[in-house]
Formats: structure tokens, C-alpha cells, sequence
């Protein structure tokens, strides 16, 4: 992303920032990525390491998810989707 360029991104749980952080550097060191990632600095991480740790990260979440909803458990949507009046567009 260019520098002074805004990110169209939307953290929809920002408290969640730190731990998912915290969470791509383990799927990336279980996944013996090019330990130059540990800076803090992926410029010199190819896109398909960076792609793979993405996609490690949501195969264990969906598992994670997965695993809650077959206990019963279920997931309250954020405070700003739970009105049902409203409808999302991607």
C-alpha cells in the first residue's frame, strides 16, 4: 500500500487486532517462513508465504468455529449488525 493512503479496511472487533497479530506470527514460524517476518517487516516475504499463513489462519479458525458450533455454541453478531432492518452489500 502507498504510503499516506488510507486503509479501506474496517476492524469490526478492534480488541481482536493484538491477538490475530499474535496469531500470524505463530502460523508463520509452524510454517518455517523466512524469519525476516520477526522485524515486523514482510516486504521481503514472497505473496505466496504471506498467502499461505492467510490461509493457515482461516483453516483454523473455520476448524475453531466449527468445532463450537457442533458443542452448541453460537457466535453474537457485533453490536452494529445486529439490527435486522439493515442489509450488507459486499
Amino acid at each position: 500500500m502507498a504510503q499516506g493512503s488510507s486503509s479501506s479496511n474496517i476492524k469490526v472487533v478492534p480488541h481482536a487486532y493484538q491477538a490475530l497479530n499474535q496469531f500470524k506470527y505463530e502460523v508463520a514460524n509452524e510454517l518455517g517462513i523466512n524469519p525476516e517476518y520477526k522485524t515486523g517487516y514482510w516486504g521481503n516475504i514472497s505473496s505466496r508465504e504471506c498467502g499461505s499463513v492467510g490461509g493457515h489462519m482461516v483453516r483454523r479458525m473455520i476448524a475453531l468455529a466449527e468445532q463450537e458450533l457442533l458443542r452448541g455454541r453460537t457466535f453474537p453478531a457485533p453490536p452494529e449488525q445486529q439490527n435486522t432492518n439493515t442489509y450488507r452489500t459486499f
